[in-house]
């Protein structure tokens, strides 16, 4: 358990948690998976005050303020301070700079405040609270008369706190809006920088400005990367809705086809049927108007009386088909009429239209971005030069 009973918490913020390369100790680990809390605490019982920061069960800060460390800000949302206990640099990335800023204060506060503690202790002869607040490690750390790392020549991890979503649920429209206030934001920084460069007196860039200059650079590389990784996803569905609304209209018109063959077969059935009923009529007529006399009557009657009994079996079976295709016939137009809706409703589908211009906007976002990056290109080039 990190806090003790006599801890209490004073402040607290959000923040990605780095740790120095302890083989390098020029490059950042990231220590945080997310932004999480980052919080003050005072022990009042020994009169200390510490920085913790927790994600699931692992401390991933545990820093007590001494009155030598410094709290370096080295770019517009990141910070960095030295712990000589824990024998590592931590660093802070925000989300924006006026939560960096209300950081930096607090910081100040609780160095100052440990700062009049020790004092105050040394004054008292309080060796409990002095030996708190001034270890043999801290005192050699104030006899070097700094921290164990040089924080102010270290450069700001790519992707601190920056406003570039790396998740990829590129299902939501809104991922079109970030990749817009990212250019926006890069482009206000890129005229600062400009400006800044342009009024140097003696007309050459400094370390940091180009150190910034990098860094932005590499943010604008992750952006474009991110825009074109979601603008092909984009494009891919568009192509599925595409495919699928192509293949819904052909199967629609062969079923068209199909209902105007069966017409044809149903006309074609319904004269046939005439035409043998009328047939029929005409044999009762003559059976019963004309009938001859002696043994060739009854053979003529007999003929007539299987032809008319093969004509009935044959109305018989017509009116069946012409029933069965009727009812064929009208299922086939029920579901005419659902495909001829479905495609109409296809056509008119608010997403696709939507995915379309999502799609649109995508690849000018892409194009805005690769021009603001050659522009950084030039102006990292230019620094180079004119130094």
């Amino acid at each position: 358990m990190l806090c003790t009973m006599g801890e209490q918490p004073i402040f607290t913020c959000n923040a990605h948690v780095f740790h120095i390369d302890p083989k390098t100790k020029r490059t950042w680990i990231t220590a945080s998976s997310k932004a999480i809390a980052v919080s003050f605490f005072y022990d009042s019982s020994r009169n200390l005050y510490r920085i913790i920061s927790v994600e699931g069960s692992k401390a991933v800060i545990n820093s007590t303020i001494t009155p030598n460390m410094t709290f370096t800000q080295t770019s517009q949302k990141f910070g960095q301070w030295s712990d000589v206990r824990a024998n590592t640099v931590y660093g802070l990335g925000f989300a924006s700079e006026a939560e960096l800023g209300k950081f930096i204060v607090k910081f100040q506060e609780v160095k100052e405040a440990t700062k009049d503690a020790l004092n105050k202790a040394s004054a008292n002869g309080n060796s409990a609270a002095a030996s708190a607040n001034a270890s043999p490690i801290t005192a050699r750390a104030s006899a070097n008369s700094g921290d164990i790392f040089e924080s102010g020549n270290l450069e700001p991890p790519l992707a601190p706190a920056s406003n570039i979503s790396t998740s990829c649920k590129t299902d939501s429209p809104s991922h079109n809006n970030i990749s817009e206030t990212n250019a926006n934001n890069l482009n206000s920084e890129l005229k600062q920088l400009s400006i800044n460069n342009s009024s140097s007196s003696d007309g050459t860039v400094t370390s940091t400005s180009e150190q910034q200059l990098k860094y932005e650079n590499e943010r604008l590389k992750l952006a474009l990367a991110q825009s074109s990784a979601n603008a092909k996803k984009w494009e891919i569905e568009l192509a599925t809705l595409k495919s699928n609304n192509l293949r819904l209209t052909s199967a629609l018109q062969e079923s068209t086809a199909n209902v105007d063959e069966w017409k044809r077969q149903l006309h074609s059935y319904k004269e046939e049927n005439q035409r043998l009923k009328l047939r029929y009529q005409d044999l009762e007529a003559g059976k019963g108007g004309n009938a001859p006399t002696g043994g060739g009557a009854n053979a003529a009657s007999l003929a007539s009386s299987e032809l008319t009994e093969e004509l009935r079996r044959e109305i018989v079976s017509l009116k069946s088909r012409i029933e069965g295709l009727e009812a064929e016939l009208m299922n086939q137009e029920v579901e005419l009429k659902a495909a001829n809706k479905s495609l109409k409703d296809k056509q008119n589908d608010p997403m696709l239209k939507q995915m379309t211009n999502l799609c649109n906007q995508f690849n000018a976002q892409i194009t805005e971005l690769n021009v603001i990056q050659k522009e950084m290109e030039k102006l990292i080039q230019a620094q180079h030069k004119s130094t």
